[in-house]
């Protein structure tokens, strides 16, 4: 079995892309960029005022030495859905770390929705992505990250590797959110409760750029759904530290879910074995979000139906 082309070069993949509200419109002004990375031409499902863009990598998958930045920037009262067109494909490492950078610049009353499909780590990943968020006052973001640790439709496990996320949400030199996660592949980290517990999934929703209710949280922790309701192993609860470690969870089951007031927003965390039940109860948590603070309901990228 190949984990990953042989003949596979390192990258240095860019994307620059700039919205600007014309005309009560928001259109992509600047579209910049340089493979594997592209942006389909923009769509508009949902009226003009809110741009959805398709990134797109061609290189289909992340080798070992790739390195790939992307910067958006959203100038004043515009409105943005980024998503990517297919999950994302981390290969087993060369021995060289592969990175992405996300730098974005949301400015007053902008909203971005940044909602990619899942990433597949494949075992023996080393894979690191970190995101920066400038974020003006009055304006918004809400996105979500899920990760699948090995291929496990075919019984892989991440026993090897490493993955690192770093998340930092400013505002006016103040930050709003700072999050960084590490996780070594190794069996002891697979299976502790303080890891992955033996599943393979991991998920978080962050929405920040206006304060939520306490029946808004209530309401995100309710909406959760279980496919099933697997007996787990007895043992002691994720310790504050561990990156799963919430306010609220389902502990009678293999999944862990949890939910937390922020002081500008709400965090939703994941983990479990099921990529479908964590897109349905993040994409339920997205709708409250967006009829509570942007009087819209939610449009199903078409992407994401193919």
């Amino acid at each position: 079995m190949i984990d990953q082309p042989q003949t596979a070069t390192a990258w240095q993949g860019k994307l620059n892309l700039v919205y600007e509200n014309r005309q009560n419109s928001t259109q992509l002004i600047y579209n910049h960029h340089q493979a594997p990375l592209k942006v389909q031409r923009p769509f508009y499902p949902e009226g003009e005022k809110v741009c959805h863009s398709v990134i797109l990598h061609t290189a289909g998958g992340v080798v070992g030495g790739d390195r790939l930045s992307s910067y958006f920037h959203l100038k004043p009262d515009t409105q943005a859905l980024i998503t990517t067109a297919a999950a994302s494909k981390i290969y087993r490492s060369n021995g060289l770390q592969a990175r992405q950078t996300l730098d974005i610049q949301i400015d007053a009353g902008a909203c971005l929705e940044l909602l990619p499909q899942e990433t597949i780590l494949f075992n023996g990943a080393d894979y690191r992505q970190d995101l920066q968020v400038e974020l003006a006052p009055g304006a918004s973001f809400l996105s979500w990250e899920i990760t699948r640790f090995g291929r496990s439709a075919r019984g892989e496990k991440f026993l090897q590797g490493k993955w690192r996320s770093h998340t930092e949400i400013w505002q006016q030199g103040v930050p709003l959110w700072i999050d960084r996660q590490f996780l070594p592949g190794n069996p002891e980290i697979f299976h502790s409760p303080s890891g992955l517990f033996g599943q393979p999934i991991v998920g978080s929703l962050l929405w920040l750029g206006h304060p939520v209710s306490t029946e808004i949280v209530e309401q995100a922790r309710s909406l959760f759904t279980p496919h099933s309701s697997l007996p787990t192993p007895h043992s002691p609860l994720p310790t504050p530290h561990s990156a799963l470690s919430t306010q609220h969870s389902a502990l009678n089951t293999q999944h862990l879910v949890g939910v937390t007031q922020l002081e500008h927003g709400l965090l939703c965390r994941y983990r479990g074995a099921s990529t479908s039940e964590v897109r349905n109860w993040f994409t339920a948590v997205w709708h409250i979000l967006r009829t509570s603070f942007l009087s819209r309901g939610i449009c199903i990228p078409r992407v994401w139906q193919i």
